[in-house]
């Protein structure tokens, strides 16, 4: 068990005691949905983060303190997600959180952060909502949901792919991403061939799937979470459409790709980091090195968002000084300025929390791996 990522209960008074008593710690919380749709890219994000964490500990952590990662499973449910970052900020008493999973989730705990002041750093969500207006306290670092749907527009119409169904989850991340697609579609001249939207909590696809395969559409963008897609593009198979999947990098995991089985190959997953083997980027190779010490054979997309999130992380945590607290942590963030995680440049400012704006396209390969 790594002692600096938790999962509160049981676990947290083994970690203590694992951690000893004279060790001053910086307490950071995370919820996420380590179980249920979203799981594998959840797991595969936190191992990135704990990538760069681990080594700033082995090296006596920030300011002569270590980071310990508080983490709950919130099940990918919005209210529990909320009721998690309560336990965390008020009777955890966490300085800051960190890596949310989920729009509506990360919204949902809002108000909370406002309440106590405390900051979030990179959730793993790219919707618009938390970007425009700023949140005080949420700093962003992966581009938005909106700039990846739009350049998957573009880059099928470049194609020429002009009928195109788009798929998307009746929620906050749904409309989010459906914004972005219709802003790409308006900008190659063209209109969804097919606009259709589920339910989250209790999807069925086998209509929007016969859809599909009757209109003759050529591609189809999910806007939907994991097996939400896997179920989807199963669904499409079966109704006979040959229609290419594309979905966002809220999915760029190995385990999403596991997941897709048979219908993995082909599919398009737009990215918001470089390549996870382009070593031209000090970013990646930092990560690459790391994940050798550790035996970790390769990392994914998903792991380079949680390294990426993790190195802001600590710059907010080296700014605040030897005795941070919740607002001194918050000041340092807002005060990072042309900050470089490796080839990728991020600032912030208090009028600006949006992080990065990188974006590119990605297809699975018949290796399972993601191909540029």
């Amino acid at each position: 068990m790594n002692t600096t990522w938790t999962q509160w209960g049981a676990t947290a008074v083994l970690a203590a005691a694992l951690c000893g008593t004279g060790q001053a710690q910086i307490l950071i919380g995370q919820t996420a949905g380590y179980s249920g749709t979203v799981a594998a890219g959840v797991k595969e994000t936190a191992d990135g983060a704990m990538l760069f964490i681990d080594a700033v500990n082995a090296k006596g952590g920030v300011n002569g303190q270590k980071i310990e990662i508080v983490s709950m499973d919130d099940k990918f449910d919005p209210k529990l997600a909320a009721e998690n970052a309560r336990k965390l900020i008020e009777e955890k008493n966490v300085l800051a959180m960190f890596l949310t999973r989920g729009t509506p989730h990360t919204e949902a705990m809002i108000p909370l952060l406002d309440k106590h002041g405390v900051a979030l750093v990179g959730p793993s969500t790219g919707a618009m909502v938390l970007h425009q207006p700023v949140r005080k306290n949420i700093f962003n670092v992966r581009a938005t949901y909106q700039r990846e749907a739009e350049k998957a527009m573009t880059h099928l119409a470049s194609m020429g792919i002009t009928r195109i169904a788009l798929v998307y989850a009746d929620d906050s991340f749904g409309a989010d991403g459906l914004a972005g697609a219709l802003k790409g579609l308006a900008a190659s001249k063209l209109t969804a061939t097919l606009q259709e939207k589920f339910d989250r909590a209790k999807p069925d696809f086998a209509p929007i799937a016969a859809k599909v395969a009757k209109a003759q559409v050529q591609a189809v963008l999910m806007i939907a979470s994991g097996s939400a897609v896997v179920d989807a593009g199963n669904a499409i198979r079966g109704a006979g459409s040959a229609a290419q999947i594309v979905t966002l990098s809220n999915n760029a995991s190995g385990g999403f790709i596991k997941s897709l089985g048979a219908n993995a190959r082909g599919v398009i997953v737009t990215q918001v980091y470089p390549n996870e083997r382009a070593v031209t980027y000090g970013m990646v190779k930092e990560a690459q090195a790391l994940a050798k010490a550790k035996g970790v054979a390769e990392i994914s997309p998903a792991m380079l968002e949680g390294f990426a999130a993790a190195k802001v992380l600590v710059e907010g945590l080296k700014r605040a000084g030897p005795k941070p607290t919740r607002e001194k942590i918050q000041v340092a963030l807002e005060g990072i300025k042309k900050f470089d995680l490796g080839g990728l440049e991020l600032s912030y400012g208090p009028d600006d929390h949006t992080g990065l704006d990188f974006a590119d396209l990605s297809i699975i390969g018949t290796d399972g791996k993601f191909r540029r």
